[in-house]
């Protein structure tokens, strides 16, 4: 992921932790746990959209889920 994504990624998730009231970093935990049990999901079609995420770890992280959902969206537009 670029330097530039990571910015983008960090002034929304900013964006949402003031429109919500809480701290960034409650922001990416809740994501966080979100992306944890959609990673237990046994739906095959669930697991193939893991699969396809690049990652650098074992599982994906905050930022490597938003930028892989968010350039993908891009992709879809054009």
């Amino acid at each position: 992921m670029n330097s530039a994504h990571e910015n983008i990624i960090k002034n929304n998730l900013e964006k949402i932790a003031k429109s919500e009231g809480i701290t960034t970093d409650e922001v990416r935990q809740e994501i966080a746990l979100a992306i944890s049990y959609a990673l237990k999901s046994d739906d095959p079609k669930v697991q193939n959209f893991w699969k396809d995420i690049p990652c650098e770890g074992d599982t994906p992280t905050v930022d490597e889920v938003i930028d892989y959902i968010a350039t993908q969206l891009i992709k879809e537009r054009k």
